[in-house]
């Protein structure tokens, strides 16, 4: 499971906010495996991110 995976996701659904935990059931992969791979996504800065006011709880969508 590479970052690709979750990338392709994010552009398979432009404009839609979702958390790793929703990416990780879509995609079936483990939610510690998406965790990193949208970490280095984030640094990257291949995606768009907000906090969704709980705790360490972020969305993420495709940055066109």
């Amino acid at each position: 499971m590479g970052q690709q995976e979750v990338y392709n996701f994010l552009k398979a659904n432009k404009g839609k906010w979702f958390t790793s935990k929703q990416i990780s059931l879509n995609i079936k992969v483990s939610i510690g495996s998406v965790t990193m791979s949208l970490k280095k996504l984030r640094k990257s800065q291949l995606v768009k991110y907000r906090n969704t006011g709980k705790r360490n709880e972020f969305q993420y969508m495709y940055k066109a």
